[in-house]
C-alpha cells in the first residue's frame, strides 16, 4: 500500500512519515525534487542520519548537484523504486506536488536528451510568442513569465515534433497506483511560524556555510541551486546584501512557496486533510485492515 505524506514546506510531514513507517513496518521514499541531490542537506531539510537509521529511506542523495534533475527523471526513478517493494507499506514524503502527480498518475513525457536549441538569449516575451506559433493551445495555459514551463513546451515540440497540448489530450491523468494522500491542515499563522522557526534552525546548523562551500566547489549557476535558501544566499552574497536581509528573504520565499503548494494540493490531488497525528494513524490503520 502506498501512502503519500504530502504538505507544504515546514508542515511536519517528514516526522509523521517516520512514525507511520515505524508502526506499520514501512519504508520511506523521497517525494521532494531537491532532496535527491547529494551535499544539499541543511537547505533541503533532508532527514538526519538518525532518521535514516530508524527507517529505510530511498531516493535521497541520488545525484550530484551538477545533474539537471527533471520531472521525467523523477517519474522514472520513483516508478522503478515502487516495483522493488511490492509487498511493503510505502510512505512517500515530500512537497513537490507536480513531481508526485507525474509519477503516480498516467503522465507520459517526451524524453529530450538530444535537445540542443539554445533559447537563452530570448526574452520571456519572445519565447512566449514562439510558443504561440508552434503550440497555441499550450500557450493559453501557461503564463508568459513562467519561463520554465514555456521552455519545456518548446523543448517538447522541437525535440519530438509533437505539441505538448496534443500529448496531454491523449492522457486521462488518472491515478495508476493504489495511493492515499494525507496532509496536515495547518492554519496560515501556524504554518508561517513553523517556516520562520525552521529557517532560523537551518541558519544555526550552518546553512550559509553549506551554500558557500557548494558554490566554491561547483560555481553558482547550477539548476540545483534554484532551491529556496541556496538561491537567496547566492544572490545575497553576490550583491552584498546583509545577513539578516538574506534570512528574511528565505523566510518570505518559503512562505510564498508554501502558499503555492497548498493551492496545488487542493486543486490537483485527492488529499485527506488532517488536524493531528492521530487522524493520520487512523487513516492508515483503516486502509490496511479493510
Amino acid at each position: 500500500m502506498i501512502f503519500v505524506i504530502i504538505g507544504p514546506t515546514g508542515s511536519g510531514k517528514s516526522q509523521l512519515a517516520i512514525k507511520l513507517a515505524l508502526k506499520y513496518n514501512g519504508i520511506i521514499i523521497n517525494g521532494d525534487a531537491f532532496q535527491v541531490y547529494q551535499e544539499m542537506d541543511i537547505g533541503t531539510a533532508k532527514p538526519t542520519e538518525e532518521d535514516f537509521n530508524l527507517v529505510e529511506h530511498y531516493l535521497y542523495n541520488v545525484f550530484s548537484p551538477t545533474y539537471e534533475f527533471s520531472i521525467y527523471d523523477y517519474q522514472k526513478i520513483l516508478r522503478a523504486e515502487l516495483k522493488k517493494h511490492p509487498n511493503k507499506n510505502i510512505f512517500i514524503v515530500g512537497g513537490s506536488g507536480l513531481y508526485l502527480k507525474s509519477a503516480l498518475y498516467d503522465f507520459s513525457f517526451v524524453e529530450n536528451k538530444d535537445f540542443n536549441i539554445n533559447f537563452d538569449k530570448l526574452t520571456n516575451e519572445e519565447l512566449y510568442d514562439l510558443l504561440k506559433k508552434v503550440d497555441e493551445e499550450s500557450s493559453l495555459k501557461i503564463h508568459m513569465n513562467n519561463r520554465k514551463r514555456v521552455l519545456r513546451a518548446l523543448e517538447i515540440f522541437y525535440s519530438s515534433g509533437k505539441k505538448k497540448s496534443e500529448i496531454e489530450k491523449k492522457q486521462e491523468h488518472k491515478l495508476i497506483y493504489d495511493a492515499v494522500f494525507i496532509s496536515y491542515n495547518l492554519s496560515r499563522e501556524e504554518l508561517y511560524q513553523r517556516i520562520d522557526k525552521r529557517v532560523d534552525e537551518m541558519v544555526e546548523k550552518g546553512l550559509f556555510f553549506e551554500v558557500e562551500n557548494l558554490v566554491k566547489k561547483y560555481g553558482s549557476n547550477l539548476k540545483a541551486f534554484q532551491a529556496i535558501g541556496y538561491k537567496e544566499i547566492i544572490h545575497g552574497k553576490e550583491n552584498k546584501i546583509s545577513h539578516q536581509e538574506i534570512i528574511n528573504s528565505i523566510k518570505k520565499a518559503s512562505r510564498n512557496y508554501a502558499k503555492r503548494q497548498i493551492t496545488y494540493f487542493k486543486n490537483q490531488l485527492p488529499v485527506i486533510w488532517i488536524s493531528n497525528e492521530k487522524e493520520a494513524f487512523e487513516i492508515v490503520e483503516n486502509k490496511l485492515t479493510h
